[in-house]
């Protein structure tokens, strides 16, 4: 057996709905209110998850948070029946209660930051589940991402677990999508690039004006510091804040990465030169590949629109890669131009593949969003739990969950429904039992 990067997809919960509430996020705003399809929505991510098992590629499950989270409603002053916390919050506060329903743990390249074991000094795989404290809907997910985790990965021989950081905008992060790691081979030692937004204790350091920088300087160190990960083999890079000002959230909206690969949009970076020299010096005599996608060929607009860079690239053989790309890529003409020439430039990604993920793209995110990376040797591989691991059987008896489970459609009145919340209880009660996670929700332990 093989070292292996696995791809954790997060199942689309069954709350799935359009709040819009990620300012900074233009998809996420643009269809605020619309009707979602949670449904559909789940499918096309499991059928996602299906094309790259189909692949040969690892590939495994992370179950969604519990919504509505009756826990954060109670402890914002909301009393009485289930019924009765839904209806005043509905009536005085919909906002918070959109909040408190919304499914945006789908997108598990914000779950975590992960570092593989061959660059810790105890020679385990370390999790850092994110706080996300930029955006309260997201905030509210850590402790319970922390559940969803131990139980996926839960050998304490291979496996290590860290409490998120402070819950403190000092300390904002916002997990892998602000994170990648290069090597020869995924169980060889890498370099860790973590890329930040601003720098929360200097206030003269450079920053974005519009929209908010949600991964800090301070919160990616702290992370590398968990982790143990050595300094000649960590990179911090400062984000373009006029990127970010432009609906650019995450790193992962405009770089996206794959062992010796770097496909990155020319405005991605602060200081491009200087990142591109750090992470070929510290790789050593690995050869990297670093693709820049120029202006000329790819707008800011259309990178963002498409989801270029939220694209997956993933290792098809050796040498090949493939590029897992949402369908909005090849509907873009001058994304689907670029893409086209990018496969006979003589890199090492050699073919696109395009998937449907509308239901998640119209809130969003895209495949890289829906993602969570980890390299696992065999033995660890071997260790993760067994039942979260996608096969033909798992993607049969969870699409089969989901028709049971789901709705069609969901509008925001929906969300004060009662039967709506004893839906995704039930649903997600079940869940737990088909993944053998035990009782990770705290309407489980009530």
């Amino acid at each position: 057996m093989q070292n292996v990067e696995m791809n954790f997809d997060g199942l689309v919960g069954p709350t799935h709905n359009y709040a819009g509430l990620s300012y900074g996020n233009v998809a996420s705003f643009s269809n605020a209110k619309g009707v979602s399809q949670p449904k559909a929505a789940a499918k096309q991510g499991l059928l996602k998850m299906k094309t790259l098992h189909d692949l040969g590629l690892a590939q495994g499950v992370l179950a969604p948070q519990a919504r509505p989270d009756l826990s954060v409603l109670k402890r914002l002053g909301f009393s009485g029946s289930d019924a009765q916390i839904l209806n005043q919050a509905a009536k005085s506060a919909p906002a918070i209660l959109a909040a408190c329903y919304s499914a945006s743990s789908m997108w598990t390249a914000n779950a975590a930051t992960v570092s593989p074991s061959a660059d810790t000094p105890d020679g385990r795989v370390h999790f850092t589940p994110a706080n996300l404290t930029n955006k309260f809907h997201r905030s509210i997910e850590p402790v319970v991402t922390g559940n969803i985790l131990r139980a996926t990965f839960a050998d304490q021989q291979h496996f290590v677990h860290h409490n998120h950081l402070p819950e403190n905008d000092h300390f904002g992060d916002e997990g892998a999508a602000n994170h990648t790691r290069f090597c020869a081979d995924y169980g060889q030692s890498g370099v860790e690039l973590f890329v930040y937004g601003k720098t929360a204790f200097d206030i003269s350091a450079p920053a974005p004006k519009k929209f908010p920088a949600r991964q800090t300087l301070e919160a990616s160190q702290a992370v590398a510091r968990l982790h143990g990960l050595s300094t000649d083999k960590t990179v911090f890079a400062l984000q373009n804040p006029d990127v970010i000002d432009q609906g650019v959230f995450h790193n992962d909206v405009i770089s996206v990465g794959n062992r010796n690969v770097l496909f990155y949009h020319e405005q991605a970076f602060a200081n491009t030169e200087h990142v591109l020299n750090e992470i070929q010096s510290k790789m050593g005599a690995t050869h990297m590949h670093f693709i820049c996608v120029p202006t000329a060929a790819v707008s800011i607009l259309d990178a963002v629109k498409s989801y270029l860079f939220n694209t997956q690239i993933v290792s098809i053989n050796a040498t090949d890669m493939a590029i897992i790309a949402p369908m909005e890529c090849h509907d873009t003409p001058a994304v689907k131009r670029y893409l086209d020439q990018l496969i006979t430039l003589g890199t090492p990604i050699k073919e696109v593949r395009y998937i449907d993920v509308k239901q998640s793209m119209q809130n969003g995110g895209g495949p890289a969003c829906l993602r969570l990376r980890v390299a696992l040797t065999p033995l660890e591989l071997a260790a993760v739990n067994p039942e979260t691991k996608m096969s033909e059987a798992k993607f049969a008896r969870l699409n089969t969950w989901v028709d049971k489970h789901y709705r069609d459609e969901i509008v925001a009145a929906d969300l004060a429904d009662i039967y709506l919340l004893n839906e995704s209880y039930a649903a997600l009660d079940e869940l737990t039992q088909i993944l053998n996670l035990g009782s990770i929700y705290p309407f489980q332990q009530v």
